[in-house]
């Protein structure tokens, strides 16, 4: 342990800080566990008893616009980085004009203005996003460092490790904080590992480390000099294990059975905060008078945040909707109107005819050459592979490696990383390689990307794009690179999710995306690769929420999206033969979703069909099915059909595949059946 440095090598108001900090750290933490007890407030809560003196030292070095990124267990790590009590209890009470709105509560709190970025429910899910705060400081030059805060349970998390091991990469200015208060929730630490330090970890990964007593502000406050320090010199990221008690069981009015009770007792009996006030006067840094009135004062802002609290309203239900995404005209649930374009015209004169892939290409193109903010990143983008089907081929050459980051496989550390760049100002651009993969890190797209702007009450941004590609009924990929999960996306709140079917809508569509200020998906289709049409030069984009009719028609409507328009089409040519005239709608973007458009086609033709690749059962087409027929449902001259793939794992064999996905012949039954 670190923990023999000289307190009085300190400047004392540095000692004296810290002090404020943990006594007025411990003041809001046992005021909220009396309103719990009184019956005032009724939530889940995970006291910070034990762990005061970890942030109180280093934040006591950070500077104000440094990143701080922390787990639920936060109070200690809130107050620290400079959020104000009144702000802190009114959003733990749910209130309008807490810290979040009201939004987030005590697992979710966020203030940018402090620096506090991100509190994440979801044990080590914060890590990686720390990475990305660190790549913005490295490209924009701003000298900032990021201290993320986990506890010993995190460590073992994959998340935590992809990113540890992306920030050595990138040697980024990181501080990784584990918190080690000796118990994973309820599972003591020898019953979780069997590292005997956490931080023979970091060398895996050639990563600085640091093992301190985090029950000791001295030690702690020079294990942060020696971490800051090292970042602010460029020397990359420090994994700092600081080792304290944790005073009390997992949360509020959980029993303390689990935990060692002799070694209980001796920590409550030494907590930090009395060692530290005992030391402080045996050392003369503070008179007893002057702790006194430390303490005092503390108390009586945590007395004024309570009255404030007391006072202020809860929201209502119009903010309900608010911060869900930048504009709430996105929002499906509400009646709103549709974003409007009037439809530009493509011909030879200002189109290129080009691949659906080259379209890729050109788009980061462009977007890379008109904007210092955009960077991309994800496996293999780099030359001289350029992707594996070189959709970034030649970018990396012509703006480094820098701006198009290489990564390692690491699914979760790579949208992390994306999230935390794009909070810091940057527009990054992840790609994903398979739809499939998005199941490796889900919780970063659905849980954080998603809902950090709600969380915050709208104070965070996050314009993340992630690219991903749908490589089903293109040949025998099986079933773990074949899928089309659109309907996952499209069911959690706060991502806009496209699917262009053209190398023209490819473009206007995701050049949008990466200058729209909420997390979008762009589900590209492999079977549309190597297609080719007119694509506009320049910058040229469609805005989100706008569907296309592609042909005209009176007799029914075919309502897809992606690869399955091009069978939508064909089959349409060859009904025309029979006498039936099919309109085709491509939906392009399922999030924001164009109903007007659905409404119009369908109130014309009375019929309906709605394609699509994915798995028909719980599909996207059953909303827009069950959205027709709930407002048409008298216009309806037959019900609305749904065409989507069978209920099965994507099968390896070519002919199971064949009889997987919908055939032209099948939609063409559909469709007669239907007239």
């Amino acid at each position: 342990m670190t923990n023999k440095f000289n307190i009085q090598n300190i400047e004392p108001n540095i000692l004296k800080d810290i002090y404020t900090m943990m006594f007025r750290i411990q003041e809001c933490d046992q005021r909220i566990q009396r309103w719990l007890t009184a019956g005032k407030l009724q939530f889940q809560y995970y006291p910070c008893g034990g762990q005061e003196a970890i942030p109180s030292a280093f934040t006591a070095l950070l500077n104000d616009d440094d990143y701080m990124i922390t787990t639920y267990r936060c109070i200690h790590d809130v107050l620290a980085k400079g959020s104000s009590v009144k702000d802190v209890f009114s959003e733990i009470a749910g209130k309008k004009e807490g810290l979040c709105q009201g939004k987030g509560g005590p697992m979710h709190l966020s203030d940018p203005e402090k620096g506090l970025m991100v509190t994440s429910g979801i044990v080590g899910g914060g890590v990686p996003i720390a990475n990305g705060f660190g790549l913005s400081s490295i490209l924009n030059k701003t000298g900032k460092i990021t201290l993320v805060s986990f506890g010993d349970g995190a460590a073992n998390i994959g998340a935590v490790h992809e990113a540890m091991n992306l920030a050595a990469l990138w040697q980024l200015p990181v501080i990784f904080l584990c918190q080690n208060n000796q118990y994973a929730e309820y599972t003591a630490y020898s019953d979780s590992t069997k590292s005997k330090n956490l931080t023979k970890r970091a060398d895996s990964y050639e990563m600085h480390s640091i093992n301190v007593d985090g029950r000791n502000p001295v030690s702690l406050y020079y294990a942060a000099k020696e971490a800051i320090d090292r970042a602010r010199d460029n020397k990359g990221p420090t994994f700092v294990e600081a080792v304290c008690d944790r005073l009390q069981g997992h949360a509020f009015g959980s029993e303390e059975e689990h935990m060692d009770q002799e070694k209980l007792s001796y920590a409550k009996n030494n907590s930090p905060i009395k060692k530290f006030r005992e030391q402080l006067i045996s050392e003369n840094i503070l008179s007893i008078d002057e702790i006194e009135q430390i303490e005092a004062d503390a108390t009586n802002e945590v007395d004024n945040a309570e009255e404030y609290t007391e006072k202020c309203l809860p929201p209502t239900e119009s903010d309900l909707y608010d911060d869900v995404f930048s504009d709430n005209r996105d929002i499906p649930d509400l009646d709103s109107s549709v974003h409007s374009l009037e439809p530009r015209i493509i011909n030879e004169e200002n189109s290129e005819n080009i691949t659906y892939c080259q379209s890729i290409t050109n788009t980061l193109d462009y977007a890379l050459g008109t904007d210092e903010s955009i960077v991309i990143m994800g496996e293999d983008i780099a030359d001289p592979a350029g992707g594996v089907v070189k959709a970034t081929y030649g970018l990396s050459t012509k703006y480094g490696l820098e701006r198009v980051r290489p990564t390692p496989i690491s699914e979760q550390a790579i949208v992390g990383a994306a999230i935390g760049a794009s909070m810091a100002g940057l527009r990054p651009v992840a790609e994903i390689m398979v739809n499939d993969f998005l199941g490796v890190c889900m919780d970063q797209v659905t849980n954080h990307a998603a809902k950090l702007r709600y969380m915050s009450g709208g104070k965070t941004n996050v314009p993340i794009t992630i690219r991903t590609m749908i490589a089903g009924n293109v040949g025998s990929f099986g079933a773990q690179h074949s899928q089309s999960l659109e309907s996952w996306l499209t069911h959690s709140p706060g991502i806009k999710v496209v699917a262009p079917g053209t190398p023209s809508d490819l473009k206007g569509l995701l050049l949008s995306c990466i200058y729209d200020d909420d997390p979008c998906v762009v589900m590209e289709s492999m079977g549309l690769y190597f297609g080719s049409g007119q694509v506009p030069i320049g910058d040229y984009r469609i805005p989100l929420g706008l569907a296309d009719i592609k042909r005209e028609g009176s007799d029914i409507t075919i309502i897809t999206y992606g690869a399955s328009l091009l069978n939508a089409l064909e089959v349409a040519s060859e009904l025309e033969n029979d006498g039936i005239s099919v309109e085709v709608l491509d939906l392009r973007s399922l999030v924001p979703l164009d109903k007007n458009s659905i409404l119009n086609s369908v109130r014309k033709t009375k019929r309906a069909v709605v394609l699509h690749g994915a798995v028909k059962f719980c599909g996207f087409g059953a909303e827009i099915s069950s959205f027709i027929h709930e407002n048409l449902f008298t216009d309806l001259k037959k019900p609305v059909a749904r065409i989507g793939s069978a209920y099965t794992p994507i099968p390896f064999s070519k002919d199971l595949e064949n009889y997987h996905f919908p055939n032209n012949e099948n939609i063409k039954a559909t469709i007669k059946n239907l007239m």
